[in-house]
């Protein structure tokens, strides 16, 4: 899986000046298009789409401190429709922008080729089993939210604590159905890094119909890899995220599938037992 990584990431650099496909690079790494955006947001900390603008910009960049081309062939080339748009982009990366580049030759930063290695830590092993659930249905309340990779998120916990405890007990008396409880889901995430929005869902498993003050979610029939882990709280489960997909799906045939996970958490003082549910294609 690695190698047709690196073989996909050296397509990316033949492609630069042209359209980038994501469907011929997912076909280069033997996986979907899904996958392929998941697995590399994963492994990379970055979108795909913004590791590509990042290296378009670096090339760009030597080009501008070059002096041998006019900003707007260079801007052209690289994909950019005008002085104006490529000027915003490039300050964006840079912090300066081309004109102030060229004319003072200030250091900008550089988006390096990405390679993706193995690395054997053996620390621990990652409990995991193989689900498949027919249709269900979430009963619950969902907002939209930034992510935070470490530590609590206060959007979750200001949104959570606004439910309030009578309403978040009904919830939970309607849990009818696996996984038990109250679940945390999250879908329809923008990307990895740091404020990346993405839908947050409060709710409970029910074959119950949902109150009126709560929504439904339909979630299809499918399977689901749930893993499951205990530690300090919340370093635990934000470590369990990055875990599967930086070693679990490398290491492991399933390739994650479109739709909501969902977390189930308890919490005994500052540690937690967690059961992580994510849907899975073989």
């Amino acid at each position: 899986m690695l190698e047709r990584l690196n073989e996909a990431m050296a397509r990316i650099e033949d492609d630069l000046e042209r359209e980038v496909d994501v469907k011929v690079l997912a076909r280069i790494a033997g996986t979907s298009e899904y996958h392929l955006r998941r697995m590399f947001s994963a492994l990379a900390g970055i979108p795909l789409s913004e590791y590509v603008r990042r290296r378009r910009l670096t090339k760009a960049a030597s080009e501008v401190l070059s002096g041998q081309s006019s900003l707007l062939d260079i801007a052209v080339k690289w994909g950019y429709g005008s002085n104006e748009a490529f000027a915003r982009a490039f300050k964006a990366m840079h912090g300066v922008g081309p004109q102030e580049a060229r004319a003072t030759k200030k250091a900008l930063q550089s988006q390096q080729i990405l390679t993706f290695r193995l690395v054997v830590e053996g620390s621990t092993s990652m409990e995991y089993r193989v689900v498949e659930k027919d249709a269900f249905h979430v009963v619950g309340r969902g907002t939209r939210v930034p992510l935070v990779h470490l530590g609590m998120n206060p959007a979750i916990v200001e949104f959570v604590k606004g439910i309030g405890m009578p309403a978040l007990e009904r919830m939970k008396a309607l849990s009818d159905g696996e996984p038990q409880g109250m679940l945390a889901l999250t879908f329809n995430q923008e990307g990895v890094e740091e404020g990346a929005m993405l839908d947050y869902f409060q709710g409970v498993v029910t074959s119950k119909e949902a109150p009126e003050d709560m929504e439904t979610l339909a979630i299809p029939a499918g399977t689901w890899a749930v893993f499951t882990a205990e530690g300090p709280y919340p370093e635990t489960i934000q470590y369990m995220w990055r875990d599967v997909y930086t070693q679990w799906f490398p290491s492991n045939s399933y390739e994650s599938a479109e739709g909501p996970s969902m977390l189930r958490t308890q919490i005994n003082g500052d540690r937690a037992t967690a059961e992580l549910w994510i849907p899975v294609t073989s």
